[in-house]
């Protein structure tokens, strides 16, 4: 029978730690309580909004609504009123679930709302965890609620960023949860054992469906910071964690105190994973945490259409740069604008054309971690589809002939096509990073007469006070790359424009 969460519902691990928010936890015993009691609630509720604040309160919401089979609506507590206005006119949910204490803006308060209580047990001496009215616990506190287990039905509508129009809302089935998290345990080596930590937001697939669900599928345990600090990821990982995850602005704040703070070293050395995603980590990040804890930071790639596509594995070598080969059950491809596939990977491993680690083409990729449609968008869901079947990702890479995937960027705002040449951006930025005057670097097109594009880079100098010479860079661009890819402008600004998952937002880049 299909589980998303076998050892949730099987009551193998009760006593178990499942999840933890600053001082508040749960066993699984406690857990399968509170998200069956609440699960029985929601039956016949359609979809449902979850107000997902970093608490137990959102963690137990999703689960409740993944074992009732009803489809749940992450919402973002940050969003502004119009776009929370169209994702809720959108999905319109039946009613949305809260903390109880958690106030709601006027979009949202419009709902039906239901609270989530969650009763924790007192630490010093923690009670089995008592039955529902009507009820009893672990796996019989929702025996009624768990019947839902066809692996095509939705599990999340999670909703796009919105760049390039407003948001759309995947539809994710809940094999495409599974399938994902089951690859990432055979490419990260992740088991029960693992204990998890991160303080990443919930409302999106890194935090909620790898960085909740993932710790739940395995039947491990998560800690979760609730606010991302270099003291609580230094004092989890000191008493126990053995993975972290986190997006590149993170692992940067952990790269900058690492020489002020032995003892983050240290803890940031006995983790078993590091992993990064969400955004390239620049290379000058990677150098300094391996040379310091002699851990490499792992990455990954993936989007919230596909959940994950690549990654490198636990057990083969980090290579920054790369975001790793394609997860078991995944195929993927680099194809030409006129369609014509340049090389990739079936989902078997088959590797198919050449993997020259030069051609530049859009990724495309199939397999059973992609979601089922774009809600109320058939044609935006038609658009994304090739005719035989792979999603076309607007994602830029070169796949190297050890299968390793290296993203040049975004085909809509990183790919330069200049003086008859396709340059990715992505490389552009990793080689300046590579140069020590470099603390972060965007690069990204410009109209140029006679060249069509030209390469234009935006500098964050490592000292503001003496930054490195816009010619300086070009040079060294040119040795690590070739002449043709040297950026043409350079800007020195003090920051680069991002959003909460710390990717560059290059249409608010500054210009002339």
């Amino acid at each position: 029978m299909f589980s998303l969460f076998p050892a949730l519902v099987s009551g193998s691990v009760a006593d178990r730690s499942a999840l933890r928010f600053g001082d508040r936890s749960l066993t699984y015993a406690e857990l399968a309580a509170a998200a069956g009691a609440l699960a029985r609630r929601l039956d016949g509720a359609g979809r449902v909004a979850v107000w997902a604040t970093p608490t137990l309160e959102t963690s137990v919401a999703v689960v409740a609504a993944l074992l009732a089979g009803v489809p749940a609506v992450p919402l973002n507590p940050k969003s502004g009123a119009a776009e929370l206005g169209h994702i809720l006119a959108d999905s319109a949910p039946s009613l949305v679930l809260a903390a109880p204490g958690d106030v709601l803006p006027d979009a949202v308060a419009a709902l039906r709302r239901t609270d989530v209580e969650v009763t924790v047990p007192a630490a010093a001496a923690p009670p089995r965890p008592q039955a529902p009215p009507g009820g009893t616990t672990g796996p019989d506190a929702f025996a009624s609620a768990g019947r839902v287990t066809d692996p095509t039905a939705p599990a999340l509508v999670v909703y796009t960023s919105g760049t390039t129009g407003p948001p759309k809302g995947a539809v994710v089935p809940r094999r495409a949860v599974a399938a994902t998290l089951d690859a990432l345990a055979d490419a990260w080596q992740w088991t029960g054992d693992d204990v998890l930590v991160h303080g990443l937001p919930l409302f999106h697939v890194h935090g909620l469906i790898l960085g909740v669900l993932g710790p739940l599928r395995r039947g491990g345990s998560l800690r979760h910071l609730g606010r991302f600090t270099t003291e609580g990821v230094a004092r989890e990982l000191d008493s126990g964690a053995t993975m972290l995850f986190g997006v590149p602005t993170m692992y940067h704040r952990l790269a900058e105190a690492l020489d002020a703070s032995p003892g983050l070293a240290a803890a940031l050395g006995r983790a078993r994973l590091l992993v990064s995603g969400s955004a390239a980590l620049p290379l000058h990040d990677h150098e300094r945490i391996a040379a310091a804890t002699g851990r490499r930071v792992v990455e990954r790639y993936g989007m919230t259409e596909t959940l994950m596509n690549t990654s490198m594995r636990a057990d083969g070598p980090v290579r920054p740069g790369t975001v790793g080969a394609p997860l078991p059950g995944v195929g993927l491809r680099l194809v030409e604008e006129d369609g014509r596939a340049i090389a990739g990977y079936e989902a078997d491993g088959t590797p198919t054309g050449a993997c020259d680690g030069v051609s530049v083409g859009e990724i495309q990729v199939r397999g059973p971690n992609l979601f089922t449609e774009y809600l109320h968008r058939p044609d935006a869901t038609a658009a994304a589809y090739t005719a035989d079947g792979w999603f076309r990702t607007g994602d830029m890479a070169v796949l190297d002939p050890d299968g390793a995937v290296r993203i040049a960027g975004r085909k809509a705002t990183d790919l330069i096509k200049s003086g008859g040449y396709k340059i990715g951006a992505g490389e552009i930025e990793n080689a300046l990073l590579g140069h020590p005057g470099v603390r972060e670097a965007a690069v990204a097109a410009e109209p140029d007469a006679d060249l069509g594009e030209r390469v234009a880079a935006w500098i964050v100098p490592a000292d503001p006070d003496r930054p490195p010479s816009a010619e300086e860079l070009a040079e060294h661009v040119a040795r690590d790359l070739a002449p043709h890819k040297r950026p043409r402008t350079v800007r020195f600004v003090p920051a680069l424009p991002r959003n909460d998952m710390g990717k560059i937002l290059k249409r608010e880049l500054p210009r002339d």
